[in-house]
């Protein structure tokens, strides 16, 4: 620790005495100074013994004495040595007695013993304790580092390090969720300073802010914490070694500013924790190439060789049953055209990963926050991470492909990502009629999810997921699973330009027909093929004898050219009908 006054009144080489302020000997000393002036308080920092012999001060003048001793505090003097046997024998009176009033501790200092060596005291207690906390704040970080590299995980870390501050430690990822916390009563403190750790990540890394404190902004250098019952000093630290992207935060809660030591041991902390949160470029495009390689092995139907590929990385994801994940940009182009054709049974697999070894830019390098595909990868990621399950991230061009496991963090993350932004731009659940109405505006995603499948059905997952971005694509969702699509009405998928002028080609001729008044065969139709071929219930709908209903459908197989008879032609004209029907409603 810093000296103190009672550590140099302690001294055996300065034989230094205690003449007033007995009770405040323990105040730390920051230095010794000599003056003789009569107001030195311009030249004062705070935390100074000052040393003085009363040349130039009017040292038994109460009056005098009291305003000089008074101006000491206030600088933040912390002891007074008087030289004895210099100018006075004793210390006056005056001086004395105003020492005690203002509770400054006054030090007698006897002739033998020079100003220089207190001064040398103190400096060498102040180099001796700055060594101290040097060779602590190594070994802490000596520590902290055999932590790291340990099995234990960052919670490990974390407790070592608030054992080293004497405080609590938490850390965040890039979601600003607390992922791990030491001691455990600390989560729930950490979880308290959200906002201010979103304050802390919409800022240019490496940054740093201490917040809290229990006091006014600058009582403890601190800035006032968003949640005012936050009482601790605590200093947040980005992780990331990018100026764009911040890939977790530390905090640090502590009752009073860190010292050296525990400066180091902070700083140790962000480096290590730096460096297993944010893995380098090369590591990140060779984890991609290796998990690229495994999800063509998987949609090439090769499921042993993928798990021989995915090793101890992977492999695990492999082993239950997993969810295959499309998402893509809309505003990137690629949700306006449909994506490659998949495959059919027995077509080659798809080839949606040509480009993913080198495509890296937005998922290995440093992204924007606003890249909607790289927050739904980092939210992903992270939400795996928190309880150690493997996820397989794909980006694939202006697209992201994953597999993540059924049930699992990563997937329901995936959804309460997709129900806050739906919920913001509140079209949460809407379905919409029209395709050019439904389609999603500016850098929002959409994401389709296949049902739960195993490495086997690898590429039935692939097409399921295809799928259910088609639909979320045209309902104007951001998210929809396979299970939906399968479970919803095909009605909404007719919404579509393709069909709808499909559907207005193959009635042409019938309402080209009613539009001379000679009949009404479209409404006719619709009738009939509502009431399953029925002819009197149809024919009753309509007002009309089912002779004339009889004539009708004669007249709308000769128009259209093709047999009522055939049931594919009746769905046609029937889906026809709903597509046309939605057109107008719309």
């Amino acid at each position: 620790m810093p000296p103190t006054l009672a550590s140099l009144v302690r001294h055996p080489g300065l034989k230094l005495s205690v003449l007033a302020g007995e009770d405040r000997l323990e105040t730390p000393v920051r230095w010794a100074h000599v003056s003789e002036l009569a107001d030195p308080v311009p030249y004062m920092e705070g935390g100074e013994l000052l040393l003085i012999t009363a040349m130039q001060i009017e040292a038994e003048d109460p009056e005098e004495m009291s305003r000089y001793v008074r101006r000491l505090v206030g600088a933040g003097v912390v002891g007074l040595g008087f030289a004895l046997g210099v100018k006075y024998a004793e210390v006056p009176a005056a001086l004395a007695a105003a020492a005690k009033e203002e509770g400054l501790p006054l030090i007698g200092v006897p002739r033998p013993t020079p100003f220089i060596a207190i001064s040398k005291a103190v400096s060498a207690a102040i180099a001796a304790d700055q060594y101290r906390a040097v060779t602590a704040g190594f070994e802490a970080q000596r520590e902290l580092t055999r932590t790291a590299i340990g099995a234990a995980g960052p919670a490990a870390l974390l407790a070592r390090l608030a054992a080293h501050v004497d405080g609590w430690a938490a850390l965040y990822d890039v979601s600003g969720s607390v992922v791990a916390a030491a001691p455990d009563w600390a989560a729930r403190r950490a979880a308290r300073l959200t906002p201010d750790v979103e304050r802390l990540r919409s800022r240019p890394g490496p940054a740093s802010i201490v917040v809290g404190g229990g006091g006014e902004t600058g009582a403890t250098g601190a800035e006032p914490a968003a949640d005012p019952a936050v009482a601790d000093r605590v200093e947040l630290q980005s992780l990331g070694t990018g100026r764009r992207t911040t890939r977790g935060v530390l905090a640090v809660g502590t009752g009073a500013p860190l010292g050296t030591a525990e400066r180091y041991a902070v700083h140790s902390a962000v480096a290590l924790l730096t460096l297993t949160t944010e893995r380098s470029r090369a590591l990140r495009e060779a984890e991609q190439r290796l998990g690229a390689a495994v999800l063509r092995m998987l949609l090439a139907g090769e499921p042993d060789h993928a798990r021989a590929v995915a090793g101890r990385l992977y492999g695990g994801l492999l082993d239950a049953p997993f969810r295959m994940l499309v998402a893509e940009v809309p505003s990137g182009g690629a949700a306006q055209q449909p994506h490659a054709a998949t495959p059919g049974a027995d077509e080659a697999p798809p080839e949606p990963l040509a480009e993913a070894a080198t495509t890296t830019g937005t998922a290995a390098g440093e992204t924007e926050a606003t890249d909607p595909l790289a927050t739904l990868t980092d939210t992903m990621e992270a939400a795996a991470a928190r309880i150690g399950e493997s996820v397989l991230v794909v980006p694939d061009g202006e697209r992201l492909i994953v597999l993540a496991p059924d049930g699992g963090a990563a997937v329901a993350a995936c959804a309460e990502h997709a129900r806050a932004v739906e919920s913001r731009r509140g079209t949460r659940a809407r379905p919409r009629d029209r395709a050019a109405a439904a389609a999603p505006h500016g850098d929002e995603l959409v994401i389709g999810l296949s049902a739960p499948a195993g490495p086997v059905a690898a590429a039935a997952a692939y097409r399921q997921a295809e799928q259910a971005l088609s639909v979320a694509r045209r309902r104007g969702r951001m998210l929809v699973e396979h299970e939906q699509v399968a479970a919803g009405s095909v009605l909404p998928l007719l919404a579509d330009d393709a069909v709808r002028a499909f559907a207005d080609g193959m009635l042409r001729a019938l309402h080209e027909h009613d539009a001379t008044g000679r009949g009404d065969l479209v409404a006719s139709l619709r009738a009939w093929l509502s009431r399953h071929g029925q002819w009197d219930a149809a024919a009753a709908d309509l007002g009309v004898h089912r002779h004339t209903l009889r004539y009708r459908m004669r007249r709308v197989e000769e128009i259209l050219g093709r047999s009522l008879d055939d049931p594919d032609v009746r769905m046609e004209l029937w889906l026809a009908l709903k597509a046309t029907a939605a057109g107008t409603s719309g």
